[in-house]
């Protein structure tokens, strides 16, 4: 129950560090070997494997999307039982962006996330909306 509370927090705590374009404090909740997957058919569409690699898609990330908040609507842990900080959570989420050509977005959706001794391994992204993604992204 108290690994339960504390992967909880984790998820909430990485979009607030992300709403802020803290990169840095962002990263240091990743594994060295971690995943994430980013849906749509977009440049930045992809399954991005290693720390770095995602660190770089990040920063682009931000670079692009310069305004970005997230509000956290609910997190979901997959094993309220567990005792240490290894478990999967799903937080679900809404977020409002502009992006660097000052254009203004909304979307709601939930990222999946596997985590390990305190750190993400498996981070899956799904949203509603993709249809606008190429927009979002500069691409159109």
């Amino acid at each position: 129950m108290i690994g339960a509370l504390i992967v909880k927090k984790i998820g909430p705590r990485g979009f607030e560090e992300l709403s802020q374009g803290k990169l840095a404090e962002f990263m240091e909740g990743w594994a060295e070997n971690s995943v994430l997957i980013y849906p749509g058919d977009v440049k930045v569409s992809g399954t991005f494997k290693g720390k770095k690699e995602i660190e770089k898609w990040f920063k682009h990330m931000i670079e692009q999307l310069p305004e970005r908040a997230f509000t956290i609507k609910n997190v979901y842990v997959r094993n309220v039982c567990a005792f240490g900080a290894t478990n999967g959570l799903a937080v679900e989420w809404e977020i409002e962006v502009k992006n660097k050509e000052g254009k203004e977005y909304k979307n709601f959706g939930l990222t999946a996330i596997d985590i390990k001794k305190g750190k993400a391994v498996s981070v899956r992204d799904y949203f509603r909306f993709t249809h606008f993604l190429k927009e979002v992204w500069g691409e159109s």
